[in-house]
């Protein structure tokens, strides 16, 4: 018996590389995605120090009175809504690639947080939360002794 090595077929590989530009371009690589069942989510970033976890979203568009923010000792939970404006005016569209809507997106925590003092701030469309870490999360260094 001989054994055979499976290389995938060029067609297969073509066809994904075809599929994902294709999907690429419809839904486009902005600062909202697409999560489970379609649902609108912000994209984010989550980084953590010594002291705190840090989570930045993007949400271009999104006033501040339009977000809601909320914290555990280990999930941070945003919601909020991406307004249309109000049309005074007939228009044409020609393309139309904003998306509206609410969105809600539930982001697990690398380590437990002191959630009473989290901080917001909200600049250039950028949502910053920092949370300092809980005395569990926090590292502690054991001097060695001889």
């Amino acid at each position: 018996m001989a054994l055979i090595k499976w290389e995938p077929s060029e067609g297969l590989s073509t066809l994904r590389r075809d599929m994902n530009r294709l999907l690429d371009d419809f839904f486009g690589n902005g600062p909202f995605h697409f999560e489970r069942e379609g649902a609108l989510a912000p994209n984010i970033e989550v980084s953590d120090t010594k002291e705190a976890v840090i989570v930045k979203a993007q949400v271009p568009g999104v006033s501040q009175d339009n977000l809601q923010v909320s914290v555990t000792d280990d999930t941070l939970t945003l919601k909020g809504e991406m307004k249309e404006e109000e049309k005074k005016e007939e228009k044409n569209y020609h393309r139309r690639e904003f998306r509206y809507g609410s969105f809600s997106r539930t982001i697990p925590l690398p380590a437990v947080v002191e959630s009473e003092k989290a901080e917001a701030k909200l600049k250039d469309g950028v949502l910053e939360i920092t949370m300092p870490k809980g005395e569990k999360a926090k590292v502690k260094e054991i001097p060695v002794q001889a």
